[in-house]
């Protein structure tokens, strides 16, 4: 069964359903390794960021095991469905481009107006983060909250709504196990450092740096899930990229 060039949308689902079907036809047994994804990216034609997905989607599933380090392994050749009830599983990768685009423009207009009492509300949440460990659900919650109390400062209940929504996708299976491989300790403290500036930028009055803090935070978190798995990181490392972004 040759594998098709990707042309349409939700590239992922469908990188997916097509590496599902070779598998159902025997091409891939279990025990087999699956092609690298930098090849899969090309036979696809397709970013290899959306293949990683594709592969979360079948580790999801059950169809596959991803071994950090040694690669990408068929576990079954029959996978059950993922669904959440009402609600597509939308790529993680689109949910934090959207996210990039509208908080960033939230955190500019909240910074026009913020007031001492909404950094103070702000510094409740970044002080009740720090040390905790990542991933977990008492992290979540506070990211969320973060966000969430940016929006409220324009005393807004349809953006508040919309941003808590908005961050609200990420709880599903796919996410889920995305931040099982790339979230930790380090990255969780990177992320906070970003909330800082974040937060600095919207207790100076300044639109135009905090757009700018909230649009970097989230592309440096979707940045953070598009690492190759078992990836060496660059020289250097995220330690010193993040102080090489936060000084521009």
């Amino acid at each position: 069964m040759p594998i098709e060039a990707i042309e349409t949308r939700r590239l992922y689902r469908q990188v997916a359903d097509q590496l599902r079907q070779l598998i159902e036809a025997g091409e891939y047994s279990p025990g087999d390794r699956l092609p690298a994804e930098r090849d899969l990216a090309e036979q696809f034609e397709v970013s290899r960021p959306t293949v990683r997905e594709a592969m979360i989607a079948l580790e999801v599933e059950g169809l596959v095991r991803i071994r950090v380090g040694s690669g990408i392994y068929v576990t079954s050749t029959t996978g059950t469905m993922v669904a959440m009830p009402g609600t597509p599983l939308e790529s993680p990768f689109e949910l934090l481009r959207a996210r990039e685009i509208v908080e960033g423009s939230i955190a500019a207009e909240a910074a026009a107006i913020a007031t001492s009492e909404h950094i103070a509300r702000l510094d409740e949440v970044l002080v009740q983060a720090r040390g905790l460990p990542h991933p977990g659900s008492r992290t979540l919650s506070l990211d969320r909250e973060f966000h969430v109390r940016i929006a409220g400062i324009l005393d807004n209940a349809v953006l508040a709504r919309f941003t808590g929504q908005l961050f609200d996708q990420r709880i599903n299976p796919y996410f889920e196990r995305l931040s099982s491989y790339f979230e930790d300790r380090d990255t969780w403290k990177l992320a906070m450092r970003e909330h800082q500036i974040v937060r600095d930028a919207i207790a100076a009055n300044d639109p135009a740096a905090a757009r700018d803090a909230m649009r970097r935070h989230l592309t440096r978190s979707r940045e953070r899930f598009e690492r190759n798995f078992g990836e060496v990181p660059p020289e250097g490392g995220e330690e010193e990229r993040f102080r090489a972004g936060a000084s521009r």
